[in-house]
Order: structure tokens, then C-alpha cells, then sequence
């Protein structure tokens, strides 16, 4: 397995040479273009971005040490009715595994297990917890709840979410 930043270097490369060659294997239907991240959040299906996302979005690519703080940011950044959303579709989530609400909330040191109620740094130490022990949980959960990418500025995060917006944008091309 390639180092981090050997991994970091690659994804620029590929950017630079307008390689989107990794995505090749998602479906795009080439009617379908999208003018921004915000269009392809709303347009798109939550199937495609399980695919974008969750090949890409994995601790074994991106370290959770590197992913935390971009997470803790970025939460910060969305609407509180997003950060509920998202909060309440993790703790769903996890409750299908057998985790429960309170139980996660004393494990994590959060202030409540109530969505409404969580503060941005709760619902990051969520979705840290999540990223790191339940990467498929945190996959789909971005999927289904995207307005958290646009707001992750990681070097790789930030490549990744640059060779799906290659990927997004090369029907556009004349």
C-alpha cells in the first residue's frame, strides 16, 4: 500500500493529466452534466455517490488521523438541520449494528444522543467514530447526506473530490 502522500502525489498527477481513468468503471449516463458540486449533490443519485464515494472516502485512503480534523471543520461549516440529519442517520445506522444511542453517547464522550440537540463537535466525534470503526456506515451516510464534502479541504479529500467532479464534468468537454 502506497504512503500517504505517495498516494497524495499520484491523485495530483492523474488531476494534472486529466486521468479520471479510476472512475471509469461508474455508470454516468452522458446526458446527465452537472455544473457544480452543490448540482451534482441534488441530481444525482444516492447510488452513484455510494460508488464515488465509497471507493474513495476509506481509511485505508485516508487515514482517519488526517480525516478527524477535516470532519470536526467541516461540521461545522453545515446547517444545524444538516448536522441533525446527518447525526440522526448515524446513530440509525449503528443502531441496525447493535449500537445503542446511549451507549455511544457515553463511549464518546458526547453531551447528548438526542440529534436535535448535538453541537457540531459532538456530531464530528460521530462521524470520526464512524469513518474509523464503520466505514461502510460513513459511506452511505454521505451518500444519502452529501452537503458534509463539499466543506472537507484535505489535499486528498480535496483530490478525490476532484477526480469525481472530472468525472462529472468530462461529457462537457467540446
Amino acid at each position: 500500500m502506497p504512503s500517504s502522500e505517495e498516494y497524495k502525489r499520484q491523485i495530483m498527477n492523474d488531476l494534472a493529466s486529466g486521468n479520471a481513468e479510476s472512475m471509469n468503471d461508474v455508470p454516468v449516463d452522458p446526458s446527465r452534466e452537472y455544473d457544480n458540486f452543490d448540482d451534482f449533490a441534488q441530481r444525482s443519485t444516492v447510488d452513484e455517490r455510494r460508488q464515488m464515494f465509497g471507493r474513495n472516502l476509506h481509511p485505508d485512503r485516508i487515514p482517519p488521523s488526517e480525516m478527524e480534523p477535516e470532519l470536526k471543520s467541516a461540521i461545522a461549516k453545515i446547517q444545524p438541520n444538516e448536522r441533525d440529519d446527518v447525526a440522526r442517520e448515524f446513530f440509525k445506522r449503528l443502531k441496525e449494528r447493535g449500537l445503542n444511542d446511549r451507549q455511544l453517547e457515553q463511549q464518546l464522550g458526547l453531551s447528548t444522543h438526542h440529534p436535535s440537540r448535538m453541537s457540531a463537535d459532538d456530531v464530528s466525534k460521530l462521524a470520526s467514530y464512524t469513518y474509523h470503526s464503520h466505514p461502510d456506515i460513513f459511506q452511505d451516510v454521505l451518500a444519502e447526506k452529501p452537503a458534509i464534502m463539499k466543506f472537507l479541504s484535505n489535499p486528498l479529500v480535496a483530490a478525490v473530490v476532484g477526480i469525481m467532479a472530472a468525472k462529472w464534468l468530462s461529457g462537457r468537454r467540446s
